[in-house]
């Protein structure tokens, strides 16, 4: 049966699917590694005979139900895990908000007068509020690692491509991912265990922390104890040697030629901004835009859907944008990708915040909302232009509010990442403790 909307109340669930169990496995057998545990999935998966409704009432309408369940989904069944529901997302995964018009915002149970960010925001509600043990979303621009973040719990984006997304609507196939969310490590590693293919790399020890202030800085007046925390943690567990300050501003200006002809002009005098960072965001946002209008312009222009704020706003952006530099962008993510292998060298990890702050209020002015989201997506687009794979790791809450950190790792890192998360979280947890109760 469908989850109740008494068992559900915070709106993180839809009411158009069925609970799936897994399927039966044989007694001789060794337990499925994810048995006993219930998820979520966000409403772009594709299941056999429910509609996807990817966040918008009109797109529900006018798409048939699938007749195959996405490898992902089909994935975290066979291990033994149970579906109970499909979540609530931001229309066509275009926002980072998690802010619904057609089926309403789930609450933040961390903050309920904060959004509880988006796109894969009930995913996420769905985990933070106890209802289900993990829970599947998508990241393309941050939609895994935002709602993370914002809702206190653990969130991972893969290494792009690693992780099928056959089934799976598209919003920008260049940075779609399948990611998930758990409120524990162990749990977080066992659905990668599941998703990711053996070849990951899982071994050897962290040879560097690279620790960019320039990224810390975006984060105001905590900065400094987010950071600290984080080197307080890698000194107990690895050693002081390993901590690597950087400016990553300034090493990627000079390893990525190809950004700068984005620098120029449009960003040199954001001062709320790295502007290398600000220029990174902009050819992930211009590729992402052309990826989306290159996908659902059609649709859009037959079907003529109602679109929320914030939402028509940007997708109408995205319909009348002309994309004469898009194919400078390419360029950019290639050379990102080898500066950072160059940078971080084998079993390197670059830290960084997830995003620039607390989470946004609910309705918040759009000036305020927009300044929030160009230092969000400098960040974000880190991960996205070089494919590598991010984890966002809560700190507990400071001022009644979600802190949290991100590691990040080179492609095919993901199972060493999951566990590096694993041994360095304890310490994590000791020191935010210790800093937040000095703060107070």
């Amino acid at each position: 049966m469908a989850l109740k909307p008494n068992l559900d109340p915070f709106g993180a669930f839809l009411n158009n699917l069925r609970l799936l169990p897994p399927p039966s496995s044989s007694p001789d057998q060794p337990p499925p590694l994810l048995r006993g545990l219930t998820f979520a999935v966000k409403d772009i998966f594709d299941i056999t005979g429910c509609t996807t409704g990817f966040g918008n009432p009109d797109w529900a309408r006018t798409h048939t139900a699938p007749t195959f369940t996405a490898p992902s989904v089909l994935a975290v069944l066979e291990a033994g895990a149970t579906c109970v529901g499909k979540t609530v997302m931001d229309e066509m995964a275009y926002s980072i908000n998690g802010e619904n018009y057609h089926y309403g915002t789930p609450t933040n149970p961390c903050a309920p007068d904060r959004v509880p960010g988006g796109s894969s925001s009930g995913s996420a509600v769905a985990v933070a509020a106890n209802l289900v043990d993990f829970s599947l979303g998508t990241d393309t621009g941050g939609s895994v690692r935002v709602p993370a973040s914002y809702c206190g719990i653990f969130g991972f984006r893969p290494s792009h491509g690693i992780i099928s997304t056959v089934g799976v609507t598209p919003m920008a196939q260049i940075f779609d991912t399948v990611g998930w969310f758990a409120r524990d490590p162990i749990t977080l590693t066992r659905v990668g265990q599941v998703l990711l293919p053996s070849s990951s790399n899982t071994t050897g020890l962290p040879t560097q922390f690279v620790v960019p202030g320039d990224c810390f800085e975006y984060l105001g007046s905590p900065s400094d104890k987010v950071s600290q925390i984080l080197k307080n943690s890698v000194k107990k567990i690895f050693g002081s040697s390993l901590l690597n300050d950087v400016n990553l501003g300034d090493y990627i200006y000079h390893n990525v030629p190809s950004l700068l002809k984005f620098i120029s002009g449009l960003y040199a005098n954001q001062e709320s901004t790295v502007p290398v960072l600000a220029a990174l965001s902009h050819a992930m946002r211009l590729l992402q835009r052309f990826e989306f209008k290159t996908n659902h312009e059609a649709w859009l222009n037959s079907t003529k859907p109602t679109l929320g704020p914030g939402i028509l706003e940007r997708v109408s952006e995205a319909l009348n944008a002309t994309y004469e530099d898009s194919e400078l962008c390419h360029p950019i993510r290639s050379e990102l990708q080898v500066s950072l292998s160059n940078l971080l060298q084998d079993n390197g990890v670059l830290a960084l915040p997830t995003i620039p702050g607390a989470p946004p209020k609910l309705n918040m002015e759009v000036d305020k909302l927009g300044n929030f989201r160009s230092k969000a997506f400098s960040l974000l687009s880190i991960a996205g232009m070089s494919g590598y794979c991010q984890i966002s790791i809560p700190l507990g809450m400071h001022d009644g509010l979600p802190v949290s950190v991100s590691l990040l790792a080179k492609h095919n890192s993901d199972l060493f990442l999951l566990n590096l998360a694993q041994t360095l979280y304890g310490a994590l947890k000791e020191q935010a403790s210790i800093a937040w109760e000095d703060a107070n």
